[in-house]
């Protein structure tokens, strides 16, 4: 059996945790769970043990560590240490990502043979939902400035609801975290698949606004974005050279 292998970056997500971690025991009984928690108290650990969580998955607290890109790569560098781990999943913990779509997703992926399949929110058959005008536009143009500059075919580059391949994984371990720690990561990741020829493809999805707790995006991490965008097209630009 292909273990699979899902990591949550968690950020003062004590009030939505235990229901998303039932919701995708129960699409994906099989599946090895991971939360990596940034928040500042430990009160993750505490729920966790309330609910008699605390067993049946692995949970990292970080201390002064913060960037939900830095927190999938740590996760995912202690997940490499287990050999036999095949698939890599990142997902949020607000319910944006709907553990209802993992099962189809793993199927197509295994099937495809894909290094990095995306969740997009920009296919023509996905839908969003109950998103607030100003994340809209922050997306699209965050997306329309990442197509802009780095020129890779896909529709989503910000979405953090993906599944990787072993050989993926282990590349981005290496070779990603370094022009930043939140959602440039993600665009990161991007670059240094489709340089290094891996297969990536998109599926539609629904992306659901959350309706408990609060959005950890913020003004140094949209500025911190855009910073990173000229960095991986310098990137980019010196790979082809």
């Amino acid at each position: 059996m292909i273990s699979i292998n899902i990591i949550i970056p968690t950020f003062n997500e004590d009030e939505n945790i235990i229901s998303l971690l039932k919701d995708i025991k129960k699409n994906i009984p099989t599946a090895s769970i991971s939360i990596v928690d940034d928040s500042k108290n430990n009160n993750m650990k505490k729920i966790l043990k309330k609910n008699n969580f605390d067993k049946k998955i692995k949970y990292f607290h970080r201390i002064n560590s913060r960037g939900r890109g830095s927190a999938v790569l740590y996760g995912f560098k202690q997940l490499l240490k287990k050999k036999s781990n095949q698939i890599f999943i990142e997902m949020d913990a607000d319910f944006s990502h709907k553990p209802s779509e993992l099962k189809q997703n793993i199927r197509l992926f295994k099937k495809k043979k894909f290094d990095l399949l995306i969740a997009s929110r920009y296919l023509p058959k996905s839908r969003i939902v109950n998103w607030p005008l100003s994340r809209k536009i922050f997306s699209k143009l965050s997306n329309i400035l990442a197509k802009a500059i780095l020129n890779i075919d896909v529709k989503d580059y910000t979405n953090g609801f993906r599944i990787y391949s072993k050989k993926a994984t282990y590349l981005i371990t290496k070779k990603c975290g370094k022009i930043g720690d939140g959602f440039i990561v993600l665009s990161e990741i991007l670059l240094i698949l489709n340089i290094n020829k891996f297969k990536i493809h998109e599926v539609s999805t629904v992306f659901v606004n959350r309706k408990r707790g609060e959005s950890s995006v913020n003004l140094r991490l949209i500025l911190q974005s855009f910073i990173g965008l000229i960095k991986l097209f310098l990137i980019k630009k010196n790979y082809k050279n």
